[in-house]
């Protein structure tokens, strides 16, 4: 029978720093743009540009983005390796996997622009009409699921069985995190409405 330790090394601090860093983004995001939409803090910062607060906080999410997926990287060399799938598909899924999602990724982030991925409708930037095209046809976030996807494929890629634990936290963080940003940012739609109908 195999064993949680066998598979998972609780005793490295870098499993610890990589789950942090992934709860850290959509909260702070989340905690940010609602302050920002109700405070305009950052645009005020920026002389009251909306637009260069919307480039900075896009800079910072990106950063930061790119920091969480390297602590995730770290973290998974210094975990348990076990092969968890046969030959070849111990290649081929986790490449299919890592394709599909940063093409859900990358597709949506054109679909929407930058103001349209990087909380622009917080800053007061909003989009004429709602993205129903691909890959929005397909997935209600196919950013979330194609990170997730990701994480998952990052994971079968260097054999890592607790990837695919950290993989799961990822979908309960983004789960949690859809279920405020979602309805502000259709609150924030819904106010633009309602002031079109009386202009």
């Amino acid at each position: 029978m195999v064993s949680l330790d066998s598979l998972v090394d609780l005793t490295q601090s870098s499993l610890l720093v990589s789950v942090l860093s992934i709860l850290f983004n959509p909260v702070a995001w989340n905690i940010v743009a609602q302050n920002e939409y109700r405070n305009k803090t950052i645009t005020r910062i920026f002389g009251g540009n909306a637009r260069y607060g919307c480039y900075f906080l896009t800079v910072m999410i990106f950063s930061f983005g790119m920091l969480r997926d390297s602590l995730y990287h770290r973290a998974l060399l210094d975990q348990p390796q076990r092969a968890m799938l046969p030959a070849p598909f111990d290649t081929a899924v986790p490449a299919g996997l890592f394709l599909l999602g940063q093409t859900f990724v990358i597709t949506s982030t054109w679909a929407l622009g930058v103001t349209g991925t990087f909380l622009g409708d917080y800053f007061g930037i909003l989009m004429d009409h709602r993205v129903e095209g691909f890959p929005f046809n397909v997935l209600r976030d196919p950013m979330y699921v194609g990170s997730t996807m990701s994480f998952a494929a990052t994971a079968l890629w260097y054999e890592r069985p607790a990837g695919l634990f950290i993989t799961l936290y990822v979908y309960i963080v983004y789960v949690i995190a859809l279920r405020f940003e979602g309805p502000f940012t259709d609150m924030i739609y819904s106010k633009r409405e309602e002031a079109r109908k009386k202009a």
